[in-house]
């Protein structure tokens, strides 16, 4: 068996023909289908399942049950389904087990909470870090997927929570923990209990070296819901994605703060994120971005200067470094900027990394201020997607952007021109429209600054005498 990809060999070779990989295939002992554990038994009769027409299933009155995490909640989609499967992975001391301690801690039900990796006294010493309160909650150290779920047949918990699933086996194999198939058996144990008991179970996953989840690709098709944690060890900001999510949206996020507490989430990241913004210096500017169906403001900072060391450097921290170029490229092709022998220095504030077009307009405009050497006016933002033509293309959900700003105290957005836009768009947020590069340059370092003129439509800008 492929430990990488999970295919079958007839017998043993030094390279899998699937994925081509070298030196993973282990020899496993498999097990018949009449040895495995029952199949799902119907929750509403207690007994095994059998066909029936869908017009005759009815559909109960289930609750989601709150974690009392707000931000998980929102990822979640309003909290945990009964009977399903979550499955949560991370880079190793991103916070996968404290977030699911403060979880097991929180939630007012019988939580079981099962540890193969850290001893009970471990698991004390964490509570009382991030605080203590109650008996709901039981730990289990176990590695042996029979004898867990032994003690929840006798428990009777209403959510289980297994750290991690690598760590498990299942007696019926004879591999190793670990392995691709004892990763597949112990999650498909799993299931049928969630299914047949109609009791949420929640399992943490190791990520592999490209950050991807350990083990077979099954895995993620056999679970409910795949929750992605990422973010940098060195700053304080977690962010919480959904990958896959079969009872709601994966266009939301949470953001969480560690600190000596634990996770903290963060009801409002865009006044988090800017709180130690400073206004008066050139190279920074405000872009509003969409996590998914989340707006967030994020403050750019740029650095051009002179390359003194003879081949110009392109970093970028936060941002894609291959966009970065095309941005570099479009500024000097199409507003005459020389930036070919010029250092280039881009960064996301807050550790974050962001994919959205629309913080296009920022990077530009963050790096013409430092260009220059000129600060921005205040209460400024921008939204906005860079074509090659050097065209500032459509945004979309515009008025959650808008209103995200607004509520921040900006009072200008900057975006892309499009038919029925007015300045007056939104009350209390001047809207200013442009259409091209030429239009954003003449707007923010032309002669007159946007507190003296700014364009009541979207009109022709280069027909204006004192643009371009």
């Amino acid at each position: 068996m492929c430990q990488a990809c999970g295919t079958a060999h007839a017998q043993w070779q030094g390279q899998c023909k699937s994925c081509r990989a070298w030196n993973t295939l282990v020899e496993e002992v498999t097990e018949t289908a009449d040895s495995r554990t029952p199949r799902f038994v119907d929750p509403d009769s207690g007994k095994r399942s059998v066909p029936r027409p869908l017009s005759e299933v009815t559909l109960g009155l289930e609750v989601r049950t709150a974690t009392g995490d707000a931000e998980l909640d929102r990822v979640l989609g309003g909290g945990l389904v009964p009977g399903s499967l979550v499955l949560l992975g991370g880079e190793p001391g991103i916070g996968k087990s404290t977030l699911m301690l403060q979880l097991a801690l929180r939630l007012p039900q019988r939580v079981l909470y099962v540890s193969g990796e850290e001893s009970a006294q471990q698991i004390r010493m964490r509570a009382d870090r991030i605080g203590f309160e109650g008996d709901g909650c039981s730990i289990l150290t176990e590695t042996s997927t029979s004898s867990i779920l032994e003690h929840a047949e006798k428990m009777r918990p209403e959510v289980l929570v297994i750290d991690s699933i690598q760590t498990l086996h299942s007696p019926a194999l004879e591999a190793a923990p670990g392995s691709v198939s004892q990763i597949r058996e112990s999650a498909a144990e799993f299931l049928r209990y969630a299914k047949s008991h109609n009791v949420p179970v929640l399992l943490i996953g190791h990520i592999t070296k490209e950050g991807t989840l350990a083990g077979p690709k099954v895995l993620e098709h056999m679970v409910d819901v795949v929750l992605q944690f990422e973010g940098d060890q060195n700053h304080l900001y977690r962010l919480l994605r959904a990958h896959k999510n079969r009872f709601g949206s994966t266009a939301e996020i949470g953001l969480y703060q560690m600190d000596a507490a634990g996770l903290v989430p963060v009801l409002n990241p865009s006044g988090f994120l800017l709180s130690q913004r400073s206004e008066e210096l050139s190279g920074t500017a405000v872009g509003v971005m969409m996590e998914g169906a989340r707006p967030l403001l994020l403050e750019v900072q740029a650095l051009v200067s002179t390359a003194v060391y003879g081949t110009p450097q392109r970093s970028s921290t936060g941002f894609d470094a291959r966009r970065l170029n095309m941005l570099l490229a479009v500024l000097e092709k199409r507003c005459g900027f020389r930036l070919g022998a010029k250092d280039v220095f881009l960064n996301i504030t807050g550790g974050l990394r962001v994919d959205d077009p629309a913080l296009d307009l920022a990077v530009v405009a963050a790096i013409l201020s430092s260009d220059t050497d000129q600060a921005l006016p205040k209460g400024v933002c921008f939204a906005g997607e860079v074509g090659l033509a050097g065209e500032i293309r459509a945004v979309q959900r515009l008025d959650q952007r808008a209103a995200e700003a607004q509520k921040l105290g900006f009072d200008t957005l900057f975006t892309a021109a499009q038919p029925g836009l007015k300045s007056n768009a939104f009350p209390g947020l001047l809207v200013v429209p442009v259409q091209k590069m030429e239009h954003l340059v003449s707007a923010l370092l032309g002669k007159y600054r946007l507190t003296f003129w700014v364009p009541k439509v979207a009109p022709s800008w280069p027909e204006h005498p004192n643009a371009g």
